[in-house]
């Protein structure tokens, strides 16, 4: 193998971080819960749990349309971490279906239900079934900073150059 690349099957494991996750009154404990779709997978896929007067015919999200999904969780995040809330690329691709504020983040404060953002950029109406995998979860390291004040910036090659300023 070449110098400087890991084997993954070899890779050392990374240290866990442990989430408690705790079901809403009323969600389908039958929607499992986040899980990775492959072992080496860097998001936890995160399902609709939808109320039950949508479980049978799902959510229709027209072109353009917003709404706010429910995946029927609370989540418990360390302190020291956050919760990223990414759009699935396969929705993304096949149907234009992403994330508004993506990334979105769970603070480790927040204990209410985790609702996912999602909009239609599509040419057609989107269907959103009970149990579907619309987003996914990843965990992230936070590091705490300390903000001072100052008159002036260290300078740079780039320093003030903006959009494009490093090419095309």
């Amino acid at each position: 193998m070449p110098t400087g690349f890991t084997n993954i099957s070899t890779a050392k494991e990374p240290d866990l971080v442990t989430l408690t996750i705790v079901r809403v009154k009323g969600s389908d404990p039958e929607v499992a819960l986040p899980e990775r779709a492959t072992p080496h997978s860097a998001g936890l896929d995160l399902r609709a749990n939808l109320e039950k007067d949508n479980r049978v015919d799902g959510i229709l999200l027209a072109p353009g349309e917003r709404r706010l999904i429910p995946t029927g969780l609370k989540i418990d995040i360390p302190h020291g971490y956050e919760g990223q809330i990414r759009p699935r690329s396969g929705l993304a691709f096949k149907h234009g279906i992403s994330i508004l504020n993506s990334p979105g983040t769970i603070d480790s404060d927040y204990r209410g239900e985790v609702g996912i953002l999602l909009i239609n950029l599509g040419q057609k109406e989107f269907s959103i079934g009970h149990g579907d995998r619309i987003a996914q979860l990843v965990i992230c390291k936070v590091e705490s900073v300390t903000i001072v004040e100052a008159d002036t910036l260290s300078t740079t090659m780039r320093n003030e150059g903006g959009f494009g300023s490093t090419g095309s």
